[in-house]
């Protein structure tokens, strides 16, 4: 059957991460607001669409916005400092593609170090993270709107680069 039939049959559908747009902010800000209580507005999506130190990218399915990460790299040290999936979406590797993504990224903007701050109540989101290699480096007390601690994370990139030239 050819691809894309849809007689019963489910087809793979595409996933690309590409640069965040402004014409992707409509769908980026309705996931913000879907996933924190306290989201990002635009202005502050505009300022790292066109940051010198950082890179917003989208996580594009077949022509819908499916997560987002913006990260920054400032000498050699990273930082996720948002990343956010469509609710509807979650349990499907796209949280897990954006991160790996912003691993190698961040590898060819030479850093040695990603550092990241997640919710404590975020259970699948750590999960992920130590998954990928993070460690808990410490906490920030009621870092967040409604009380919840902050809990950092951090990956030494030194060591991934070995792994992939071994």
């Amino acid at each position: 059957m050819p691809q894309g039939s849809n007689n019963g049959i489910l087809v793979r559908q595409m996933l690309i991460i590409r640069k965040m747009t402004e014409d992707d902010l409509d769908a980026v800000l309705a996931i913000e607001q879907a996933c924190f209580p306290r989201a990002w507005i635009k202005e502050h999506f505009i300022a790292e669409i066109v940051s010198d130190y950082g890179t917003a990218v989208v996580a594009d399915k077949d022509g819908q916005i499916a997560g987002y990460l913006i990260l920054s790299v400032l000498f050699d040290e990273a930082e996720i400092l948002n990343v956010a999936v469509n609710p509807v979406l979650h349990g499907n590797g796209i949280g897990e593609m954006l991160v790996r993504w912003s691993l190698k990224e961040s590898l060819k903007e030479r850093a040695t170090i990603i550092r990241l701050e997640v919710r404590t109540t975020s259970f699948p989101a750590i999960t992920l993270y130590k998954k990928l290699g993070f460690i808990p480096t410490g906490f920030r007390k009621s870092y967040y709107e409604n009380g919840t601690d902050a809990l950092l994370m951090e990956k030494n990139l030194a060591e991934e680069e070995m792994l992939h030239a071994v």
